[in-house]
């Protein structure tokens, strides 16, 4: 029996390019809706330019998160471009776009108010990096500063050190997760409505919303949280810790956990009847006397040798993989994170699965990322254009 993807017969028009608008409509691809990527004539999505590395002409950027589109060309500045994106809003349930600026929405008749015309049932997403309104609307966006802005570079890194960026751009990536997310809420908020929505989220806003536990113990106490390096604020041990060979990750979140992880390591005599170390809290005020006391031991041991001991005693562990070690893990490949996927220039595609799992309803991998323009035929005539009428579209430069 075929299984159904969530969003099987949604149709997605996504004016998106870079990463967060792509990642959102790619996921939602991978839900199983109609994905059309449409993209300027020529020159298309700029992050087909970022690299190295490339696969033949194909950025491995662009190709990492652009799988499950249909590719469609389109020149919103001329009026036959226009025209189309119109026919293509008439039948679709959802429009995504990373326009910050609204004039420029208008002037190429695609914002929301336009398309709300046109079809009443249409989920609008606009993915910016301040959104529509306050005192930043109309900036562009950037994911390395809105990790800045956000605070999240002021707690990363070590205590004596500066600021540190993530190296994944987690902006673009939360950014379009919670699109997504808002997405599939809107399309169930229509079902019941009948109404669609504008949503209007923010590449900041996003960042933000991750401090949660930070900005807790900030609500709390007034101060300003410092960076604390690999250590937890607020739980000891839960940091890695150098065995003989390379690091390793422990992570001790609960007394019950605690006394185990001190008998195990023969402390249970010693460290773990400490009264600077009784408790959790006490661990905390304390960290700078345990945390050394811990590395010696751990120091006396390879690597594995102390993963397949903690494991076996169940104790949080494992290791700090090199990302070769994480893509041939057998529990990665073994839950299908591993997508690989025939391009028409390139040969197998790999790019990393998504990690949604559903029992009836699962996500799938149907198509590569596209060609610039590689299905402009079959969406314009899937649309009820002639082909005598695409060619002309193609003369003069609109597709």
């Amino acid at each position: 029996m075929k299984t159904q993807g969530v969003l099987e017969d949604i149709v997605v028009i996504d004016l998106t390019q870079a990463l967060a608008g792509p990642y959102c409509t790619m996921m939602l691809g991978d839900l199983g809706a109609d994905v059309i990527k449409v993209e300027r004539p020529g020159s298309g999505d700029m992050a087909r330019g970022w690299g190295p590395p490339f696969l033949e002409s194909e950025s491995a950027y662009f190709l990492s998160v652009n799988r499950n589109k249909r590719g469609l060309t389109l020149n919103l500045r001329s009026s036959e471009g226009v025209a189309t994106m119109h026919r293509l809003i008439e039948k679709a349930d959802v429009f995504v776009v990373n326009q910050p600026r609204i004039e420029s929405l208008r002037r190429m008749e695609i914002d929301y108010g336009t398309l709300q015309g046109i079809n009443p049932h249409l989920v609008y997403c606009s993915i910016t990096g301040y959104g529509m309104t306050g005192p930043y609307a109309g900036r562009g966006g950037y994911d390395v500063v809105a990790q800045g802005e956000s605070g999240l570079m002021s707690i990363t890194g070590e205590p004596e050190g500066g600021p540190i960026r993530y190296p994944i751009p987690i902006a673009d990536i939360t950014a379009g997760i919670y699109s997504a997310f808002a997405i599939v809420a809107a399309l169930l908020a229509r079902e019941r409505t009948g109404e669609g929505q504008f949503l209007d989220m923010t590449l900041l806003e996003s960042q933000v919303a991750w401090l949660t536990n930070v900005a807790g113990g900030y609500f709390a106490t007034g101060k300003r949280p410092p960076r604390l390096g690999n250590a937890h604020p607020n739980i000891v041990p839960y940091q890695p810790f150098k065995a003989k060979d390379k690091y390793i990750i422990v992570g001790v979140g609960t007394e019950r956990l605690w006394e185990r992880f001190c008998r195990f390591l023969g402390i249970e005599d010693t460290i773990m009847v400490d009264p600077r170390f009784a408790t959790n809290r006490d661990r905390i005020e304390h960290k700078a006397e345990l945390i050394p006391l811990l590395d010696e031991i751990i120091g006396t041991k390879a690597a594995e040798s102390w993963l397949s001991q903690f494991t076996a005693a169940e104790i949080p562990c494992g290791p700090i993989n090199y990302v070769d070690e994480t893509i041939n893990d057998p529990q990665v490949r073994t839950r299908g994170m591993i997508v690989e996927l025939e391009h028409p220039l390139i040969g197998t595609v790999r790019s990393l699965g998504n990690p949604l799992r559903f029992s009836a309803t699962p996500v799938t991998y149907r198509l590569p990322p596209p060609t610039l323009g590689q299905h402009n035929e079959e969406v314009l005539v899937g649309l009820g254009y002639t082909e005598a009428e695409v060619e002309k579209l193609r003369r003069e430069g609109v597709i």
